[in-house]
């Protein structure tokens, strides 16, 4: 049979992954300097545990794991599992005995069952940061894959908005420590977002209204006013939810206001919550101003990438009902690389209630794409090896490998090719496998107790002892 993989799954070569644990290396240092702990979970998790948290269109694409019956002990069991496997060939399965677990479909519900399990043994606030793949049955294409990598990094068990700007530190230094350009991190408020539809007149398709909005990226400003009238608005709704979300934040800054003044659009959006006494919208403004005046306390000033108010950011998962936020570059033609927010009772889905927590994600593989894309990898990382140790067979190949030894024993990426075979093979080898240096080791040097280096950038070779040798591949 001719060899394949799962479509939406990649296979990575060592160059890939080290280019990947540059990236999640990179991530998981801004995480520790911000005093978050490392976090495991199981890949698979209870099925319940999963459905109902994402919304209808989340729980689809939940890839679900079928039970093979060995954990079944009563024969009336596995004859009643063995007739509803034979059912899998004529129509969907719905029993339980069917499937009772699931691959995780994100981090953040598998943190909040953990952070539920071991609530007595936590101290609050509880800080956490967890890299591992997770699984959606989403059907593949640029940037988006049926097997991937999260991180994240959440705060539970506190209400404070200091939360949400060391979030949005973390994204600025870690998009600047890996030096992607064009990097705009958008913040909005689910409040506020409640309040343009309760100000629309939607409330009661509430749901609705934020799905479409979320596609815009996707289907544009035609797009979503065609979603709102699927789900039944008028032209009166439509127009407010648009003069809101699109057209009165479309710079961000300044407006001419219907009385002919120029004020903040953010100003005016106040006015409209408190002249229409929509309350929700106002504390939801006042989050997001607080959130941002914390921001401007913390933040690096040689930071390069932007923060921008968006009223269009919806982030469609159900769980979100605070401030929330995005990352975009646009330097490259992609969707979201990050992205996050707050959920107020997400640990109240499994019985402990008022727990509020804050929660940001990286997407790794988008942001592997973009690094790729923009050759904004080291070229160190093209190999794990410095030098490679030409092998003369014979007395030579033992010099070799007392060579080996203390080049290893000061820390320098070394191998040896195993067999004696010939020289141009050697360096083809090398060259391949793109090592910067190779180590010539012959009669002549074993009998001086000297080596030949040679660069392979430069093309040099010269002589040296073994520690001058040593000192040279230390320092380059």
């Amino acid at each position: 049979m001719k060899p394949s993989i799962p479509q939406g799954t990649r296979d990575f070569s060592p160059v890939e992954v080290r280019k990947r644990q540059f990236i999640l290396s990179t991530i998981k240092t801004v995480f520790e300097l911000y005093g978050f702990q490392p976090l495991e979970t199981p890949s698979m998790e209870n099925l319940a545990t999963l459905t109902g948290k994402y919304g209808e269109e989340g729980d689809r694409l939940i890839f679900k794991i079928l039970n093979n019956g060995l954990h079944e002990k009563k024969d009336a069991d596995k004859a009643k599992l063995n007739d509803e496997w034979s059912k899998l060939l004529e129509k969907p399965y719905s029993s339980s005995v069917v499937t009772e677990r699931a691959l995780r479909y994100d981090l953040t519900i598998p943190f909040a069952r953990y952070v539920v399990m071991h609530q007595n043994e936590l101290a609050f606030p509880f800080r956490r940061y967890q890299m591992q793949p997770v699984w959606r049955a989403d059907r593949p294409q640029k940037g988006r894959y049926r097997e991937f990598w999260q991180c994240d990094c959440d705060v539970v068990g506190t209400n404070s908005l200091i939360n949400e700007a060391e979030l949005l530190c973390i994204y600025q230094q870690a998009f600047d420590k890996l030096t992607i350009p064009e990097v705009t991190i958008k913040i909005n408020s689910r409040k506020i977002l409640s309040a343009i539809i309760e100000y629309s007149g939607a409330s009661d398709k509430a749901i609705e209204v934020i799905t479409a909005i979320d596609k815009y990226d996707k289907i544009g400003q035609i797009g979503v006013r065609d979603e709102f009238i699927k789900v039944g608005l008028n032209n009166s709704q439509i127009q407010r939810l648009e003069y809101l979300v699109y057209f009165l934040m479309k710079d961000s800054q300044n407006i001419i206001d219907v009385n002919g003044r120029n004020v903040r659009a953010i100003d005016r959006v106040e006015e409209i919550f408190i002249e229409s006494n929509i309350q929700i919208g106002i504390v939801g403004l006042n989050e997001l101003k607080q959130t941002l005046n914390y921001y401007d306390v913390i933040k690096n000033e040689n930071w390069r990438n932007k923060i921008e108010i968006d009223f269009k950011l919806a982030r469609g998962l159900n769980y979100y009902t605070g401030i929330i936020m995005e990352v975009t570059t646009g330097a490259v033609k992609m969707g979201s690389i990050g992205g996050g927010g707050r959920y107020d009772d997400l640990t109240g889905l499994f019985g402990l209630k008022n727990l509020s927590g804050v929660g940001i994600s990286f997407g790794v593989d988008r942001i592997y794409d973009v690094m790729e894309e923009l050759n904004l990898f080291p070229e160190a990382l093209e190999t794990g090896c410095k030098v490679l140790l030409i092998n003369f067979g014979g007395e030579n190949e033992l010099y070799s490998l007392q060579i080996l030894k203390q080049l290893r024993e000061a820390n320098i990426a070394a191998e040896i090719y195993p067999d004696a075979a010939k020289f141009d093979k050697q360096l083809k080898y090398a060259n391949k496998r793109k090592i910067p240096y190779v180590m010539l080791l012959g009669d002549d040097e074993r009998n001086n107790k000297t080596v030949s280096l040679k660069n392979f950038t430069t093309g040099d070779q010269q002589t040296l002892s073994v520690t001058q040798s040593l000192n040279i591949l230390q320092h380059e």
